[in-house]
């Protein structure tokens, strides 16, 4: 029993430590990385890309930009037009020293909101560092047409040759 639970945490921590692949996001679930579409008319969508602390911010508006071509191409239509972007920004503290207190044990406390949590005695307890986290998540609200892409708009793409431009860049997940 104790080597299925190292192997289930090994798992687990092997999977929060890489970027987030480009894969679709649970729907309806907050915490969900990767991709999600929202249609709002029959040609316009709205778009997310969500990454973890370790995926970088070009990397979530490529991923974003590419979902955009597909979602383009899967609808029948040519080329698409941003009519809406952002890139929220969401940083925190996050603690990298030992948490345990020196004898081995810790207590435990019940909190109406937040359940049951410990509690380290700053006598007792080992000092700890913080390090900042950064997560970042990339909206945009895409209008797509037929034919040819309008050359004067600079926010219309041509869905073909984003696609073909960003493949390089997209590591989707392994395969299970």
């Amino acid at each position: 029993m104790r080597a299925l639970m190292l192997a289930v945490a090994a798992g687990l921590l092997t999977a929060c430590a890489t970027a987030t692949p480009y894969q679709p996001g649970a729907p309806g679930a907050p915490g969900a990385y990767g991709f999600t579409e929202q249609q709002i008319e029959s040609n316009r969508t709205r778009i997310t890309f969500r990454g973890n602390t370790l995926t970088d911010r070009e990397t979530v508006e490529t991923y974003l930009l590419y979902r955009a071509a597909e979602v383009t191409l899967q609808g029948g239509y040519d080329y698409f037009i941003v009519a809406n972007r952002d890139t929220e920004e969401r940083s925190r503290l996050q603690s990298t020293g030992p948490r345990n207190p020196r004898f081995g044990f810790d207590y435990w406390y019940f909190s109406p909101r937040r359940g049951w949590s410990p509690w380290y005695d700053p006598f007792w307890s080992e000092p700890s560092s913080y390090r900042e986290v950064t997560r970042y998540e990339a909206m945009a609200e895409i209008a797509m047409f037929r034919g040819q892409k309008p050359s004067e708009d600079p926010n219309a793409f041509d869905a073909r040759e984003v696609q073909q431009n960003l493949q390089g860049r997209i590591v989707r997940p392994p395969a299970s």
